[in-house]
C-alpha cells in the first residue's frame, strides 16, 4: 500500500513547481503570445520563486509553418534570450520536444543554450525515438523528462513495459500525463504507486500533468503530490489546450514553502489574463467534461466551442455513438 509523503503542513523539498502557461497556453493561440506578455509571465516566475518555466516547443521550422504558428512553437535560441537574456536567476526553463516534430540535429549542446531541461512528449507506439530524443539530449548536457500521452487509453501491462523500458534510459523525471482530463484520483493515487515503484528503484523521480475535464485537475495533482509526485505542472488560470491545466493560483498558494509567492501569480492575473479571457477560450465547459467522461480526446468539444454549439445532449449521444 503506498504511504503518504510528508503532511499538509510542511514543505517537501523535493516539491518542484512547473509552469507551463506559454507551452500548454500556445495551444489555445497557436504560440502568438507577445514577446510583453512572455516577458511578464518570466518575471512573474521569478517573483513567485516558480521552479521550472517551459518556455513553449522546439518543433522544427520545416515541418509546422512558421507563418501559421508564433516563434514560442520553435523556440530558436534567439527568441528565448530575447526575453531572458542569460537568466541569472533560480528559474529554470524549458522546452517541449515533439516525437516526430523535433529534429535533435537542430537542438545546440547545453553549453550554447539558455535551456536547461527538454521534456519529451511520446504515445506509447512512439518509444523507441523517444528514447532516442532522451538519450541526445542527455548527452547534450539537459535535464530530460518523458511525458507519456494518453495512457488512459493504454493497458496495464503496455504501460508497465514503457515504464520499464524508460527505467533503463537516463531520464531524470517520469511524467504522468493525463491527456483528456479523464483520470479521477483514486486511479492518480494506483498510477502514482506504479510510477513511484519504477522511479524508486532507478534513481528516477515522477511528475503529474493534468488536465481539467472534469474540474479534477487541482485534486488529481494534489493527490499525485501527497503521494509522492515532485514535480508538479501549472498553468496560471489554467490556460491550457481545451478544459486547461492545473492553476498555478490554486496550488502555490496551497503549497507551504514559504519561497512560493501567490502575489506575483495574481498580478498577473490582474494585469494580462483578465484581458485574454475576452479573446481565448479555455477552461472547464459541459462539451470538454462530456469527452472526459468518455475518456476520448479533447478535439470535439474544442470544434464546438469554436462553434458555439450547446446541443449537450446531441453532442453526447453522437460521441457514444462512435465511440461504443
Amino acid at each position: 500500500m503506498i504511504e503518504k509523503k510528508g503532511s499538509m503542513l510542511l514543505a517537501r523539498e523535493d516539491i518542484k513547481v512547473f509552469d507551463c502557461t506559454i507551452r500548454d497556453g500556445g495551444l489555445v493561440n497557436n504560440y502568438h503570445f507577445t514577446d510583453e506578455f512572455v516577458k511578464a509571465q518570466y518575471e512573474m516566475c521569478v517573483a513567485a520563486g516558480i521552479d521550472y518555466m517551459e518556455i513553449g516547443k522546439n518543433v522544427s521550422p520545416t515541418v509546422m509553418s512558421t507563418e501559421e504558428y508564433g516563434c514560442w512553437n520553435f523556440c530558436k535560441e534567439e527568441d528565448i534570450r530575447r526575453i531572458v537574456g542569460e537568466n541569472n536567476t533560480s528559474l529554470k526553463l524549458a522546452t517541449m520536444a515533439d516525437v516526430g516534430r523535433t529534429i535533435k540535429e537542430e537542438i545546440p549542446p547545453k553549453s550554447e543554450s539558455v535551456i536547461d531541461m527538454i521534456r519529451v512528449a511520446t504515445y506509447i507506439h512512439q518509444l523507441p525515438e523517444a528514447i532516442e530524443l532522451i538519450e541526445d539530449f542527455h548527452a547534450k548536457g539537459y535535464e530530460t523528462t518523458c511525458n507519456i500521452m494518453a495512457i488512459s487509453k493504454s493497458f496495464d501491462h503496455e504501460l508497465d513495459d514503457v515504464l520499464n523500458e524508460l527505467s533503463k534510459t537516463n531520464v531524470d523525471i517520469i511524467y504522468i500525463a493525463d491527456s483528456f482530463g479523464s483520470f479521477y484520483p483514486e486511479q492518480i493515487n494506483a498510477l502514482t504507486e506504479k510510477y513511484l515503484n519504477v522511479a524508486q528503484n532507478n534513481g528516477k523521480q515522477i511528475g503529474i500533468h493534468a488536465h481539467n475535464n472534469l474540474q479534477l485537475a487541482y485534486a488529481n495533482t494534489l493527490e499525485a503530490m501527497m503521494y509522492g509526485a515532485s514535480y508538479l505542472d501549472v498553468t496560471v488560470s489554467g490556460l491550457g489546450r481545451g478544459a486547461g491545466n492545473c492553476p498555478m493560483e490554486l496550488l502555490v498558494g496551497f503549497l507551504k514553502n514559504p519561497k512560493y509567492k501567490l502575489l506575483p501569480v495574481l498580478k498577473f492575473i490582474e494585469d494580462y489574463i483578465v484581458d485574454l479571457e475576452k479573446e481565448l477560450d479555455w477552461g472547464y465547459s459541459v462539451p470538454y467534461m462530456i469527452t472526459g467522461k468518455l475518456n476520448e480526446h479533447p478535439r470535439p468539444a474544442m470544434k464546438a466551442r469554436d462553434t458555439g454549439d450547446t446541443e449537450y445532449v446531441k453532442f453526447y449521444n453522437k460521441l457514444t455513438e462512435e465511440y461504443s
